[in-house]
């Protein structure tokens, strides 16, 4: 009986400890970083294109007060809800570092619930879009269910073990936080099917009939230019975050797995069944190549390897922007069998990833340069 009692005893106080490892300012930083990060996404994908502002005649408070099936559609609320989702459970993950359990659910259901009433407003100015109060009350219920989830954090093993091995193989700081975030955000910006594996055109019109013959498309040695600064841009970023310079032999292969397993899930469940595998293309595969090799030369010296990532976050970012042609998103929806609205915002956000991050990754450089 006593060593029942102990062991209970030991089990409690190993999830405390995991508790406070957990939520901890350090560890809060990082996910404050990509609750911000992720409302900026909704704010993008609720506004965008950010054309057309106009009154319309409409009131916030008759929106609020109209029938809430009105404007109900089960796809619609799905993906509200879902959408939500990701902010209440990072928001309040981030709270739980400054504040108790009921304090935080509250606060991050009330931004949540804030993010949504702003977005349903402005909505209201742009004739391509339909606020809605059943809109709200979903984003709202995700925002919720996200922030219980957070709740019960703790007791997920493998969520705190991540937390473990983030501070075994990771430095510590506000700016390697940053650096983290900035590391997701990529990954976002990269899973998108319609872009090459670590490409930045969009993938166009390659065949209109099953039986027509595809045209011979010239190589293009600036894609596969921008690949290889692309991935170089990544083992840089990695490399200024690891502890030992050496772990990014196993880590970045992991990384660019994940990314492209992710490219593949969403390519299979987007892109029609002849586009599913367009995304790995001779250009990426050579720039791949490249980058890696080139990534062996630079990893010895910290030093050098700031110089380095300034020059080429600056070459790739002349080079997607003033010389590569052709990566208009709206080039890409012909190989989707995906028919909603969602389709360009999401294509939208992945060209503006790949406009503002070499601009983020060299701000991060110059704020690790002196460490």
């Amino acid at each position: 009986m006593r060593r029942i009692q102990l062991g209970i005893f030991l089990n409690f106080a190993l999830a405390c400890d995991m508790a406070e490892l957990f939520f901890t300012e350090t560890h809060a930083r990082l996910r404050t970083w990509l609750a911000s990060w992720y409302a900026m996404f909704i704010v993008y994908a609720s506004l965008s294109p950010f054309t057309g502002w106009r009154e319309q005649g409409l009131s916030f408070i008759e929106m609020l007060d109209a029938p809430l099936m009105l404007t109900y559609t089960a796809f619609d609320t799905a993906i509200n809800f879902l959408s939500y989702l990701p902010f209440g459970f990072l928001t309040v993950t981030a709270l739980r570092a400054r504040y108790s359990m009921l304090p935080s659910l509250i606060l991050g259901l009330c931004l949540g619930i804030v993010l949504s009433a702003s977005m349903e407003y402005l909505q209201m100015y742009l004739p391509a879009r339909v606020s809605s109060n059943m809109d709200m009350l979903s984003n709202s219920t995700g925002a919720l269910l996200g922030g219980l989830l957070a709740a019960n954090i703790a007791s997920w093993n493998w969520f705190v073990r991540l937390a473990r091995w983030r501070s075994v193989f990771f430095h510590q700081g506000k700016e390697m936080d940053f650096g983290l975030a900035l590391l997701v955000l990529w990954m976002f910006g990269q899973i998108n099917p319609s872009l090459p594996m670590l490409g930045n055109v969009f993938i166009g019109d390659v065949a209109r009939q099953p039986f027509a013959l595809i045209p011979r498309i010239p190589f293009n040695g600036w894609e596969s230019c921008a690949v290889a600064l692309n991935l170089l841009m990544l083992g840089i970023l990695m490399l200024t975050l690891l502890r030992a310079s050496r772990n990014i032999v196993t880590v970045l292969p992991i990384i660019l797995c994940a990314v492209a397993l992710a490219k593949f899930i969403t390519a299979a469940v987007l892109l029609k069944s002849w586009a599913l595998l367009l995304w790995i293309n001779s250009e990426a595969m050579l720039g791949i190549f490249f980058g890696v090799g080139l990534l062996l030369v630079l990893w010895r010296s910290r030093a050098a390897l700031i110089v380095f990532g300034a020059v080429i976050a600056g070459a790739y970012f002349v080079i997607v922007n003033f010389v590569i042609e052709g990566k208009n998103p709206a080039a890409a929806p012909f190989i989707y069998h995906w028919h909603y609205g969602h389709l360009l915002n999401y294509n939208g956000l992945a060209q503006t990833i790949t406009l503002i991050f070499p601009l983020l990754l060299l701000w991060h450089l110059w704020r690790i340069r002196e460490i």
